[in-house]
């Protein structure tokens, strides 16, 4: 029977966390942009002061 190899499995499973990781802050990031648009697009009483 064939040694189990161990490093082989290890490297895999943090493989598998960056990926899970990475699609998570993908997804926050996408979520945010959103978030932050979608109100200043709604609000429409909002007043801009050109003075600056």
């Amino acid at each position: 029977m064939a040694k189990p190899n161990y490093s082989f499995e290890k490297r895999q499973k943090e493989i598998a966390k960056k990926k899970k990781k990475e699609e998570k802050r993908l997804n926050k990031m996408t979520k945010g942009v959103e978030e932050d648009q979608v109100p200043l697009a709604d609000n429409k009483d909002t007043v801009i002061d050109s003075d600056g």
